[in-house]
């Protein structure tokens, strides 16, 4: 099943029917199709009292990462704080991409953990093949073609916290995840992108480096 939300126009399409977000279902086209109650709440800039910000910007909001104390880490005891993009909830980009190698190399480093691709919560996952390491590292700087008509700039490494070592579903609690990330891999675990343009996105459709 595949939910897609835009910000633009606020249009959400589900197994290619398409609805506005200020249609009269559309509270259950989310809620059936996530398999949970979803409301849908149109808030505009300026309107959101809970958000606090210290930027000049009211409708930018702030995240923080934890970094616990986990024997063999550079950041332990440390919370920090940054931006989030405009007038989103995002952590530091609208899209997180990440490979198959990646994955795989993080099994070679610590096959004890279960590397599932759900625990690193990334947008796009790239079959990158018999390619070694992490190989999106590589790709900072450049534009990423997802199939004909997605465009996305790669702006940095995504750097991981104590999210990806908490449980969720069957997968364990493990912070030797995040310890093998923060040893191997300076903390990043796939890349951070913005989009140059927008469109349709299949499973299967090549992916072609700029």
């Amino acid at each position: 099943m595949l939910i897609q939300c835009s910000m633009k126009g606020n249009a959400m399409s589900r197994n290619g029917r398409t609805a506005h977000s200020a249609d009269p279902d559309a509270d259950r086209l989310l809620s059936d199709g996530l398999g949970r109650r979803i409301r849908v709440q149109h808030v505009a800039a300026g309107e959101v009292p809970v958000v606090q910000s210290a930027s000049a910007n009211p409708w930018t909001a702030r995240s923080e990462e934890y970094w616990p104390d986990l024997e063999g880490l550079d950041f332990r005891d440390t919370v920090t704080d940054f931006e989030l993009p405009e007038g989103t909830f995002f952590d530091c980009a609208v899209v997180h991409v990440l490979t198959t190698s990646t994955l795989t190399r993080l099994h070679e480093l610590y096959p004890e953990g279960d590397m599932a691709t759900r625990r690193f919560r990334p947008n796009v996952v790239v079959d990158t093949g018999d390619a070694a390491g992490f190989v999106e590292n590589d790709w900072v700087g450049r534009t990423l073609r997802l199939g004909d008509e997605v465009r996305l700039a790669v702006t940095e490494a995504c750097p991981r916290c104590v999210m990806i070592t908490l449980p969720q579903g069957e997968l364990p609690k493990d912070t030797g995840i995040l310890r093998t990330v923060a040893r191997h891999n300076n903390t990043h675990v796939g890349v951070y992108a913005a989009v140059l343009q927008g469109g349709r996105v299949h499973r299967g459709d090549a992916v072609r480096l700029d």
